[in-house]
């Protein structure tokens, strides 16, 4: 009881009650895309949690960070928050020499909320069916076109890295988002991509589009027959695409913990876990779900990006920054 009442006592100046108003999640993407479907899920269990409306902002352009941008300028009062993800908080400072903003200092860490495989898909008219014969086609074809949701997205990112290992290269064509992106794979005006699992896995089980393989240790439960991209021979290639909240840097504790508590509360909600885990999304233990825990992992993810992209890239693939 004692240490219960002086919490207040110590409380920063107005957040003791915090939240008091709608807070902001901005999503860098198109509305439909995997980042968006994620805030979405967990975004309407905060809202139950935390008493107050929490309202989902899509803001697009460069490859999302253009929206990490304005979530850093925003004011840190708890009250406008960042869906991050890998490649906001860990590709693009290898890909936006001058970015805005520096993903490990210019951002409260909240917390991990999922982490998604990622596949590589193609359209059904592509001549190939593995991921072995697809680098053999790139190989040969170069003008064989791939989608992404801009550059440093993690979409992006993915298929850099595949063509980077495969020595092979594609022509690429930026979308809004990887919502965007899937549609125009669908409609045959690209033909291949990297893409979370979430975002295409309803395609692939109705047969619209053809999985390649997935960019993970082990296959996914949701998409067991699909190989692994180092059963097919690529074993360098292996990707976790998290997804995680953040807040402007100077954002006080009290708003930080709270929301992190409440987002521990979603990931534990069995309904959230049941909409995740149907996506093939891995949800986080309680040990990877802290500030601190994210705040480490935005720093591995930033240098492990930067060492994966640095030869990959060529000097007209490098961005000035939104």
């Amino acid at each position: 009881m004692l240490c219960l009442l002086a919490i207040p006592l110590t409380a920063t100046p107005g957040f003791a009650t915090y939240p008091t108003r709608t807070i902001t999640v901005i999503v860098p993407f198109a509305t439909g895309g995997p980042t968006d479907t994620v805030a979405r899920i967990v975004g309407a269990h905060l809202a139950m949690t935390l008493g107050q409306q929490v309202i989902i902002e899509n803001v697009v352009g460069a490859g999302g960070t253009t929206a990490a941008t304005r979530a850093m300028r925003a004011p840190p009062d708890g009250y406008t928050l960042i869906m991050g993800q890998m490649g906001t908080h860990g590709s693009a400072p290898a890909v936006y020499p001058h970015l805005p903003y520096d993903p490990a200092k210019d951002f409260a860490p909240i917390g991990l909320v999922v982490e998604m495989p990622v596949l590589v898909i193609a359209r059904n008219q592509l001549p190939v069916r593995t991921l072995p014969e697809l680098i053999r086609h790139l190989h040969d074809h170069p003008e064989t076109t791939m989608g992404h949701a801009g550059a440093g997205s993690i979409s992006h990112a993915a298929c850099t890295l595949l063509e980077s290992i495969g020595n092979v290269h594609s022509t690429a064509k930026p979308f809004q988002g990887t919502g965007p992106a899937l549609q125009a794979l669908l409609e045959g005006r690209v033909d291949y991509m990297c893409d979370q699992i979430v975002n295409s896995i309803d395609r692939i089980r109705a047969g619209e589009i053809r999985a390649l393989a997935i960019a993970a240790g082990r296959r996914s439960a949701a998409l067991p027959d699909v190989p692994t991209a180092a059963e097919a021979g690529l074993p360098d290639f292996d990707i976790s695409a998290w997804h995680a909240l953040f807040a402007p840097r100077n954002t006080p504790p009290e708003p930080i913990e709270r929301l992190n508590a409440a987002l521990g509360q979603a990931l534990d909600d069995p309904s959230v876990r049941a909409e995740l885990t149907a996506l093939a999304g891995e949800i986080p233990p309680p040990g990877k779900r802290s500030p601190a825990a994210l705040g480490r992992h935005v720093d591995e993810e930033v240098l492990r990006w930067k060492r994966h992209l640095k030869s990959a890239l060529a000097p007209d693939d490098q961005r000035a920054g939104p």
